[in-house]
This record gives C-alpha cells, structure tokens and sequence, in this order.
C-alpha cells in the first residue's frame, strides 16, 4: 500500500494545469460502446479509475489505441459477451464503480449485460434504484444473483418511455440517456441531472447520430435511432482539480495560476471560495489565486453562521466540501458545511480534529468549523485516505501543518488525481511517495 510523507508549512507558486474530468471520462468512454465505429477521445486522464476502466473495456474485446498523451481511441466492433460471465470481469467491474454506466450501452446494442455490486469510495449507501428503474421503463428485465451478488439484464428491444427520476443522478441519467439513444420511439427523462459532464456527454452522442433535445436542462427528449457512427471528442478540465487547487493556494498562503480552467463550466465553485474570503481572479480561461495571510469567511445578511451545502447542478458539487471543510479550518469565522447526499463523507473530520483543527461533528450530514485565523496552525498527522476526495483535502492539510505528516492507502488519492505528488512538487510543495 503506497503513502505520502508530506513536509508542510512549504510555499506554492507557478503554475498548473487541471486534468481531464474523471467524471466525464467514465462516462464517455462507456458510451463508445454504442457503436461499432471508431470513437477518439482526447484529454482522458491518467488515473486509476480511468484507466481501469480502459483495461476492462480492452478484455471485453474493444480495440483501443494510446497515440499520444491523454489520447485514445475505442471501436467496440468485436464484443465479447462471453466475458461478462467469467470471473475476472466480476472482479475488475466490482472494484471500478463507473463499470455501472456499461449497462446501459450494453443493454441498448446487444440486449445483455451484467452489474456485479461495484465498488468506489467508503462515503455510504450509494444506491442503484434510479439506474435499473431508468432501465426497466425502457423494457429491460433484471435478475438478481444473490449469490453472485450481481443483476442479469436482459431485453429483446428497449422501447421509449416517459420517467420522472426520483432522483437528479449524475451517473442514473448517464446510463438512461446511453440506454435511450438506441430504443425504439421517443424517452423523456424528467428530473434528469444537468451537471457539465451530462452536457458533454450530450454533446458526444449527439455527434455520433444520437437525436436528444433538451441539452442543459432537466427535461430531455431522446427520439431513439438504429445507429451510431464514430466521433471525435474531447474532455473538459476537471472542475474538482480546479477547486481543489484553488483550496491549496489559500491554505499555503500561496499565489497561483489554474491554467485553461474552462470558467463558464466550474458553476459555483469560485464563489463558494469567495464566500471564505478568498480572492479568486479571472484572467482570460485562467484562474488567479494571489497570496493571502488570511481570508473572512462571509456571513449571511442577517449576520447568521454562513451554510455551505451540496446541490444538484447548478448547485454546489458535494465533491468539493471535504476541500472546503478543510479550508475553513484556517479562515476568520466559522460556517457550518452541510454534506447532504453521503452520510460517511464526514467522518475524515477526526483526522483535522487531531491535527488542532476546531470541529464540531454535528451529524453523518453536519460538521461546524470554528476557524482559528491562523493563529494555531494544524499540526502534522498519521492518516489514511478513505476516499477520493477526503484523500485530497488531508493532503491539503498536511501542506500546511507544521512537521511532517503521513497519508497511508493514497491509492484513493490515484484514482482521481494524475501525478499529484510530481505536478504539487513542481510548484514547491514536498511529497515524498513510498
């Protein structure tokens, strides 16, 4: 199991550019499955989740091609069924959470598909409903294995329907909306999620043929097609690196630049920082943070306890309040973060308690930070990452603790961060990976 030793107190500056968003990348790379064409995808990033998820797809009988950095292409022509049913893929799949969104290109082209429970971050229930009964309207039939514990999908042709989500899901709505573009007749999804990555994906199957209606917004029309055909597509910056980022440089008392950010696409995530006080900068596509002693988290007009929350988007992603729970630490003031939809995503908050941090864990939802303004600065740790993104923000942390700090199974942290400890340490930070 690989760790992080972390020398805080170290400055940032210089510059940085964001990776290709995770999120989008699963996504998308699941869709190439819906055509027998060649589809090219540029600026996927080099992470473990993606990149298993290339390998799975590779054993299932995908062609792909690595032609340069960030690059590659699929073309599904030659499925190997067959392969869903044998052992490796159970394992390979139940390990990768985004093999889920591979149901829904696989039940739409060749009728068949399995879904072992998959995996991902420790952060609570993460339910399924809204995929399978997304799918199940459409005319797709599940079974349950308990003793596999997988479902069997099956349909002889998925025909269009009207369904109004229970729930706003990123990767639910993904997988309806890839299931959709082959059914016969016309899908309306109501409730449907509307985040960056949706639009892309969107725009992807769009470009290959796919006739949807409704781009951006809850309400999307699908008029079903026979076919695909090849595309060329190419991923958005990822908008958690970018905040993630934006939460390094105010911790460290640091002045950076976030290059090619794509701003009309990061939602509210620069006014969240700005509503802790930090300055954040736009200069062309790219963000400026400068150097700040200290930062004021703002109050509500009435002069009430600021509330930081997650939303569905256009609100708040809920993978950026670990960054920002930590960012608090430090400030002026005190606000109270709301995690709403993860009733374990919290619970980092003992490691910052140990570090000097003042928290009040009101609830699995609820945590109150009383900011100390810098005057008692945390103190170096022993941690271990549980997820991907509770990964990041104790790494922020231990940036800017005094002495040196330890973060054990940073495999968490690889999984959605490409090279984070090389591209931090270009800009001055000290992360020795063992």
């Amino acid at each position: 199991m690989a760790s992080f030793i972390i020398e805080g107190g170290h400055k940032l500056s210089g510059e940085i550019t964001p990776q290709g968003a995770k999120n989008e990348a699963l996504q998308v790379i699941c869709a190439t499955l819906l055509t027998a064409e060649k589809v090219t995808i540029h600026n996927i990033p080099d992470i473990l989740d993606v990149n298993n998820l290339i390998v799975l797809l590779g054993e299932m009988g995908v062609k792909t091609d690595h032609p340069s950095p960030g690059t590659y292409s699929f073309q599904a022509d030659d499925i190997d069924l067959d392969y869903l049913q044998s052992e490796e893929f159970f394992r390979k799949s139940t390990s990768l959470r985004g093999s889920v969104m591979l149901v829904g290109p696989l039940v739409a082209r060749f009728g068949y598909a399995i879904i072992p429970k998959p995996g991902g971050d420790k952060i609570g229930r993460r339910r399924l409903d809204t995929h399978f009964l997304g799918i199940q309207k459409l005319g797709a039939e599940f079974k349950y294995d308990a003793e596999r514990q997988a479902y069997e999908v099956k349909t002889e042709g998925l025909k269009g329907e009207y369904m109004l989500l229970d729930e706003a899901s990123v990767t639910g709505t993904a997988n309806i909306l890839m299931a959709s573009v082959l059914a016969e007749g016309t899908t309306t999804i109501y409730n449907a999620a509307c985040e960056p990555y949706l639009q892309q994906l969107t725009k992807m199957l769009l470009q290959m043929g796919a006739k949807i209606e409704g781009l951006a917004s809850n309400l999307l029309t699908i008029h079903g097609v026979d076919e695909l055909h090849g595309c060329e597509h190419t991923i958005l910056p990822d908008m958690i690196e970018v905040g993630s980022f934006i939460g390094m440089a105010a911790m460290t008392s640091s002045a950076i630049r976030i290059k090619n950010v794509s701003y009309k696409d990061l939602g509210m995530i620069p006014d969240a920082f700005r509503k802790f006080g930090i300055t954040v900068d736009l200069d062309g596509d790219d963000i400026v943070v400068p150097q700040q002693d200290s930062y004021t988290i703002e109050t509500f007009i009435d002069g009430s306890i600021m509330t930081i929350s997650d939303a569905p988007w256009p609100g708040l992603t809920p993978d950026l309040l670990s960054v920002l729970l930590v960012v608090a630490t430090q400030a002026n003031g005190s606000v109270l973060i709301h995690q709403k939809m993860f009733e374990s995503r919290l619970f980092f908050v003992d490691k910052l308690i140990d570090m000097g941090a003042q928290i009040i864990l009101c609830d699995p939802h609820r945590a109150t930070v009383i900011g100390s303004a810098r005057r008692y600065p945390l103190r170096a740790a022993n941690m271990v990452s549980p997820d991907i993104r509770a990964g990041i923000a104790m790494l922020i942390a231990a940036m800017s603790a005094q002495g040196i700090s330890r973060i054990h199974n940073i495999d968490q942290i690889d999984r959605g961060y490409e090279d984070i400890d090389k591209r931090l340490n270009a800009l001055g930070a000290r992360i020795t990976r063992i």
